[in-house]
């Protein structure tokens, strides 16, 4: 995996002195979907703090998660469509489409440890550059120690089913303001969901921040 996880540190020296100046948001997703492959890495670039937040697709009409399997192609035909366009590497699961419970409740752990954006990274790149499938505990734990977490708390986390409840609850935040997929943001009090809206949303923030820095 490189040198990938040293999200923190790169942040850390990017972070502006003055609090009014970050550029922040709330990045809530689904492992199992290549959009938030193709979402995580510009989301980490484009703001200075990041919430990594799992949530349930299956709580939203979920355009990046297909609800039945005729939805599949059309879903691998923008995803492949948009890889291009981001040159970005892009290779199927071969069990995809497929729910990843105990990646996500591993995620979840890994937010609660101060490591989600590395494991949502690292994860999604082993899933979606690599074709691995999440539902394996061998990928599942090199993504845990790519992110620099501890194997012991992630394979207790990935059998804690409580975990799944706030996953629902961050979907069912979603759907109360209007969003109805995943990958979504959350900056200045608004929702932007679906992948190609990363850029709306971090000038959205980016203005925010900015009169925030004007106001103090």
């Amino acid at each position: 995996m490189g040198e990938v996880i040293r999200l923190e540190d790169r942040r850390a020296r990017r972070r502006p002195e003055t609090p009014g100046e970050a550029v922040r948001a709330e990045f809530l997703y689904d492992l199992a979907s290549p959009f938030t492959y193709l979402a995580a890495e510009r989301v980490d670039r484009a703001f200075d703090e990041v919430t990594w937040t799992p949530a349930c697709s299956r709580t939203l009409r979920c355009a990046s998660m297909p609800a039945d399997f005729g939805d599949v192609q059309e879903i691998v035909d923008h995803a492949e469509e948009r890889a291009a366009a981001l040159r970005l590497p892009l290779q199927w699961p071969e069990r995809w489409p497929m729910a990843v419970p105990a990646a996500m409740r591993v995620a979840h752990y890994a937010a609660q440890q101060g490591r989600g954006g590395a494991f949502v990274l690292a994860a999604t790149r082993l899933a979606f550059a690599g074709g691995f499938d999440l539902d394996d505990l061998e990928i599942l734990t090199e993504a845990a120690a790519a992110a620099g977490l501890r194997l012991d708390g992630c394979l207790k986390a990935a059998r804690e089913e409580r975990r799944d409840g706030a996953m629902e609850a961050a979907a069912r935040r979603l759907l109360g303001a209007g969003a109805d997929r995943l990958p979504a943001l959350w900056v200045a009090r608004g929702v932007f969901w679906g992948e190609d809206r990363v850029g709306d949303a971090a000038a959205t923030a980016r203005l925010h921040a900015a009169a925030a820095e004007r106001s103090v």
